[in-house]
């Protein structure tokens, strides 16, 4: 696959109210989430390096001991192992993860 609609991409509802779509090559991916207000990404860390990108809306943000509001153009470079989640505010939002290495649990 070398062009793709992001609409047209299967989604995983992930958690309540968070739904991921995904795209990759052999060394990267590239994530497509969208959040239904109050939803939350519970406090996790993973082996890879992840870029967020907010495209729409809102969220609380917290990366290490670190909490900050992250809206439509804002986003936060996650580096490996590091405790991070989120809680999406009062809109619907949405934003792109970029992952190296590709996470084979969202290959879907």
């Amino acid at each position: 696959m070398h062009f793709f609609r992001i609409e047209e991409l299967p989604k995983t509802e992930m958690l309540p109210g968070v739904e991921r779509r995904a795209v990759w090559l052999d060394d990267v991916m590239v994530t497509f989430f969208t959040f239904e207000p109050g939803s939350i990404v519970p406090e996790h860390a993973h082996s890879n390096e992840q870029i967020t990108v907010v495209t729409k809306g809102a969220m609380e943000f917290t990366l290490g001991d670190e909490t900050r509001v992250l809206r439509a153009g804002d986003g936060v470079c996650i580096p490996p192992d590091v405790p991070h989640k989120a809680v999406v505010l009062d809109d619907p939002t949405e934003a792109y993860d970029a992952w190296s290495p590709p996470r084979g649990d969202y290959k879907s």
